[in-house]
């Protein structure tokens, strides 16, 4: 009996960029669920997040990475290395960009990990509700000088503009085939790892400065019962400074920090979610190769 050939497309998508150019709220929208943290400042995503992507054509694994940067520590230099890391594997690159003509150093590095990659490259310009219509062919045109495109595709991830229009692009580039996960699969991520992550997104939201880019959040302990979810988690920081800031007066920024983060819990987790909240201090963590890696920041995830 010869074999069935599949019908449906199954395939990898890579998100690469430069640092806060939209590519978890890419993610997050295609999804239809919020999985990945996002903030206004750069370097939010800072390892590899898996979502998948099911419906009628097929299936699309798409793989978040965290902005590619110079990098100014070995954490720094560790999610540079998570982000190039990824292409090699990807049917497709998403190379998400701001609508700005200018093409810098940083975009052409890019540009230059791509050549080498030999990975079919679709060009997406972000953010395109925040300039004029008109605005978007020059950022066309300089892009075009660099790289070879399959495709380039203006959208605002964050209003859907363009969705469809990138997911048909994206579907083209697809092989034929099974899909690797069942339809019930978002993630491969734990519900330990996304509660960390949300707790370190109002870090990244609620302070100033360098102090939120020197945290790290560790579930300590997280545990189920009828009542809801009981979690125990320490965030840890770099000076004794930071510590204080991170508390706040009378513990007041601490408890803005926890309570944002629990009512986001309990959208996520659909139940209760009682949070305590430890500040304590390590540091230099983030030139800290074992450090780095106990925060789960590992190549070989």
């Amino acid at each position: 009996m010869e074999d069935m050939i599949s019908t449906k497309k199954a395939g990898y998508v890579t998100i690469i960029g430069r640092p806060n150019v939209g590519k978890s709220t890419l993610m997050n929208h295609i999804i239809g669920m919020k999985l990945a943290i996002i903030s206004k400042r750069p370097q939010t995503t800072r390892k590899r997040m898996m979502t998948v992507y099911t419906e009628e054509r097929g299936q699309i694994v798409f793989l978040d990475t965290p902005g590619i940067h110079k990098a100014k520590n070995a954490l720094g230099e560790y999610m540079d290395r998570t982000a190039i890391g990824t292409i090699g594997d990807a049917d497709l690159v998403l190379w998400l960009v701001e609508p700005s003509p200018g093409t810098g150093e940083g975009e052409k590095a890019i540009a230059d990990i791509l050549k080498k990659a030999n990975v079919p490259v679709i060009l997406v310009i972000n953010k395109t509700d925040t300039v004029k219509d008109k605005e978007i062919q020059p950022v066309i045109e300089a892009y075009r000088d660099i790289l070879p495109f399959e495709r380039i595709i203006p959208i605002s991830a964050k209003h859907s503009i363009g969705k469809e229009e990138l997911l048909s692009a994206v579907f083209s580039f697809m092989p034929y085939g099974e899909p690797f996960y069942d339809e019930e699969t978002l993630t491969d991520e734990t519900e330990r790892s996304i509660a960390g992550e949300l707790i370190r997104e109002q870090l990244l939201r609620n302070l100033s400065e360098e102090v939120p880019h020197g945290t790290a959040v560790e579930i300590e302990s997280m545990k189920e019962k009828k009542s809801g979810w009981f979690i125990d988690a320490n965030i840890f920081c770099e000076k004794k400074s930071h510590k204080g800031i991170i508390i706040g007066k009378e513990g007041a920024t601490l408890k803005k920090i926890g309570t944002a983060a629990r009512l986001e819990m309990e959208k996520l987790l659909d139940k209760k979610v009682t949070l305590r909240l430890w500040v304590k201090v390590k540091k230099d963590w983030r030139n800290d190769e074992k450090s780095i890696r106990s925060f789960g920041y590992r190549d070989d995830r």
